[in-house]
């Protein structure tokens, strides 16, 4: 079992602490393997589009890179064009919809899709847009059960935020557990 999960945005959108959060729930919480790369460059000053990369397997990871992401999440409109060619057939992406106004609907006929106002729906859920990238984790946990949602994801979530936001963190990672959730049960829009 190799799932390849690309995460991408511009920089200050915590694209790289969602990638390492979820790196950290495979291999310390739930004893997988998991390999987390990363690329910015001048997009870490909040141009372009960095990304974060994510494998995980049940066995040693003998390629650290993603080669054809089974998951995706894309936080901006230069990330989803650069970035949304490279995922495999029926893969299941999470798009910021707000944030990607010009959207590949005929290529995006060959994914499973959730366009979703992450940055609006975080702020209304917490107060703090900068709590979407936790948010959007919980709907990637959720919906596609890479690692499991209890323990797992929330204790690397508590390892990774800052203290004093515990509470706050959590409240939007449960927000995108009900949201993912939703998906998964319907398996349509939402």
């Amino acid at each position: 079992m190799r799932k390849e999960v690309l995460f991408s945005g511009f920089g200050g959108q915590g694209v790289i602490l969602a990638s390492v959060i979820l790196g950290r729930a495979a291999a310390v919480y739930e004893g997988l393997y998991a390999v987390q790369t990363q690329a910015y460059g001048p997009e870490s000053r909040g141009g372009g589009a960095s990304k974060a990369e994510v494998v995980i397997s049940d066995e040693p990871i003998d390629y650290p890179k993603t080669l054809s992401p089974d998951y995706a999440v894309f936080f901006s409109q230069e990330a989803y064009t650069k970035y949304l060619h490279t995922v495999k057939k029926g893969a299941k992406i999470i798009v910021e919809k707000d944030l990607v106004p010009h959207r590949d609907f005929e290529f995006e006929k060959t994914l499973d899709v959730l366009a979703l106002p992450l940055t609006e729906i975080a702020e209304e859920t917490t107060g703090l847009s900068l709590t979407m990238n936790i948010l959007t984790l919980g709907v990637l946990t959720a919906w596609t059960e890479i690692v499991g949602r209890g323990g797992a994801i929330e204790k690397a979530v508590l390892d990774a935020v800052p203290k004093g936001t515990e509470q706050i963190n959590l409240k939007a990672l449960h927000k995108g557990f009900e949201l993912g959730g939703e998906r998964a049960k319907r398996g349509g829009e939402l």
